[in-house]
């Protein structure tokens, strides 16, 4: 058995959540900023999300889950999914967003299982907080030790997918590390680079 785990925002799917709930609420600038902030590596990614969730502080809920049911998902992206399991892989996405947004994309890529964050509502209202296992910039390389230790699964059978910072703590135990259109700090720990928008080119590097 191998294992692939895939960033969600701006890897199996094109864009950030957040930016594209925010800016149906006309705060598209601000929340992109802070983004990018987390993605270089410049800001913690905990206290990112803790602004930029708060940001969205009294949005309805019923808007949100449409928002995310209809997200852009990347060129190759179910294509690749498809190809690993057939070459022995489970496929998994760890994401630092929202499963609100990583549940409707499983039913349409077809990956095996989601880590990710929870928004809280109360009375279908965003409180601007939230919750989940995905939280911290360690939080995705303490969720694929685990899952390699219950799948007895080690580091030469491990690939992993990100484009931002809060995807440097899963290279730590994967011998296929790969950047997708990726920030230069995530560059620079990856053996695999695509910069192209089209997941299927990873397949090129995998046997």
């Amino acid at each position: 058995m191998k294992l692939a785990v895939f960033d969600f925002d701006s890897t199996l799917m094109q864009g950030e959540t957040l930016e594209f709930i925010a800016k149906e609420y006309n705060i598209e600038p601000l929340m992109k900023q802070i983004t990018t902030e987390a993605m270089e590596g410049e800001i913690d990614f905990f206290e990112s999300l803790i602004k930029r969730v708060a940001l969205l502080k009294g949005a309805k809920e019923e808007k949100i889950k449409q928002i995310c049911e209809n997200l852009p998902y990347t060129k190759g992206a179910k294509e690749t999914i498809t190809e690993l399991k057939k070459m022995g892989y489970k496929v998994v996405c760890f994401s630092g967003g929202y499963e609100t947004a990583t549940i409707p994309a499983q039913k349409i890529l077809g990956y095996d299982a989601q880590f990710s964050n929870i928004f809280h509502f109360k009375n279908g209202i965003m409180t601007g907080t939230l919750g989940g296992e995905m939280m911290f910039s360690d939080s995705k390389g303490k969720m694929l030790k685990r899952l390699q230790n219950l799948l007895n699964i080690n580091s030469s059978n491990t690939l992993c997918v990100g484009d931002g910072a809060n995807d440097l703590s899963m290279f730590l135990y994967a011998d296929k590390r790969a950047a997708f259109c990726a920030k230069p700090i995530l560059k620079k720990q990856a053996n695999i680079i695509i910069d192209n928008k089209d997941l299927t080119e990873i397949l090129e590097y995998i046997d």
